[in-house]
């Protein structure tokens, strides 16, 4: 595509840039890829046939030029996309655009309603955990005590994807995790048998491993009742492997 003047987004532009993203993505689409792509994901949306890689060259190059004069230009871009989209990279695309640096000052809780809306219709782990891990994250990071009153409603919503999100939320704070807030989120989740709440436990927990083995270990011996096994194995997994205990309590 050829470079362009930086473009500032009005809020009736959305339908341009959707258009942009698809004719682009079908330039650098491998459409043979493309029924195993959604088969793997068991998406009910079809594929372009875009791998990650080239999906996120594309998403930069496209969204280089793009300017927003507000928070409501950004969302308003970011839902045109996500609730535009016929394939599912588009979708990933608008992930990408929820991303972006110069969308930085926007980030604090007014961008919540955005997240909750992609991860309650997304409703898919490969949509959910990167919003959970990088969006409600840095949310967190940024206004911590409105974020933490709000992921714990999460935690106790009656969407099971705003539960996970709740518990992973904090995937990539390792010395900095809250751990009250990380217990109180995984706490109405213990009992489960969903597979995916089960496993962003341990998955959870694992992390916190990695800068206090101790303290998850101390977790999981005092909770070995009520986890699940998948919840403690996925726990455990790395201090397994490395010796540092034995068994799984």
């Amino acid at each position: 595509m050829p470079r362009q003047k930086n473009t500032r987004i009005s809020r009736d532009a959305g339908s341009e840039l959707l258009e942009t993203v698809r004719q682009e993505l079908v330039r650098a689409a491998d459409t043979a890829r493309a029924p195993a792509m959604q088969a793997y994901m068991k998406s009910s949306m079809p594929y372009h046939g875009v791998g990650a890689d080239t999906m996120r060259a594309v998403c930069k190059r496209v969204f280089a030029p793009l300017q927003f004069e507000s928070a409501g230009q950004w969302s308003d871009a970011v839902r045109s996309l996500w609730r535009g989209a016929r394939f599912r990279e588009e979708r990933y695309a608008a992930v990408e655009l929820s991303a972006l640096k110069k969308a930085l000052p926007f980030q604090t809780m007014r961008a919540l309603p955005l997240y909750e809306e992609m991860i309650v219709t997304g409703a898919w782990w490969d949509y959910v955990d990167f919003l959970a891990k990088d969006r409600l994250g840095l949310l967190l990071r940024r206004e911590p005590a409105p974020m933490r009153r709000a992921m714990l409603a999460w935690s106790r919503s009656d969407d099971m994807w705003k539960r996970r999100s709740a518990i992973l939320c904090q995937l990539a704070f390792k010395t900095q995790t809250d751990r009250s807030l990380l217990y109180a989120c995984i706490e109405p989740a213990l009992d489960s048998r969903e597979f995916f709440l089960r496993k962003a436990i341990g998955w959870a927990l694992r992390e916190l491993a990695w800068t206090d083995p101790d303290e998850v270990i101390r977790y999981v011996r005092e909770h070995a009742a009520q986890l699940s096994p998948l919840s403690k194995r996925e726990a455990l997994k790395n201090l397994l492997k490395s010796g540092r205990i034995d068994a799984i309590p």
